[in-house]
């Protein structure tokens, strides 16, 4: 199954999702942030992401518990990959250095990175 990119708003409800496990609309829109979105806004979301084959539901008379079909991980591997190829030349070098100089990384974190990636190297 082909992975597809998710908006900002899918990518949100199901990082729920992923955190809940299963859940029904109002249980989405309990956990959201304050200005919590509309039932029907919501709702139409989920079905998006059950189009798109994130997630599936069980039925319970007219109410849907939904559940992710896909992994935040294998999601996470999907990001990380288009980020990779898009942005970095497919270099873990230049994404490195390019958080390097953005200061996104500081010396202490990266000296822990250069230790896990000896720890790695030593398996």
């Amino acid at each position: 199954m082909e992975i597809k990119e998710l908006t900002k708003a899918e990518e949100q409800i199901m990082h729920v999702l992923w955190d809940l496990e299963k859940a029904f609309v109002k249980d989405i829109i309990d956990v959201l942030q304050e200005p919590k979105p509309a039932y029907n806004t919501v709702s139409t979301i989920i079905r998006i992401l059950e189009t798109k084959g994130f997630i599936d539901h069980e039925a319970f008379g007219k109410s849907h518990r939904y559940f992710p079909v896909i992994s935040k991980e294998i999601y996470k591997n999907f990001a990380t990959e288009k980020l990779m190829i898009g942005y970095f030349e497919n270099s873990v070098e230049s994404m490195f250095s390019y958080f390097m100089k953005e200061k996104k990384i500081d010396l202490k974190e990266a000296d822990e990175i250069l230790k896990l990636i000896e720890k790695f190297k030593n398996k």
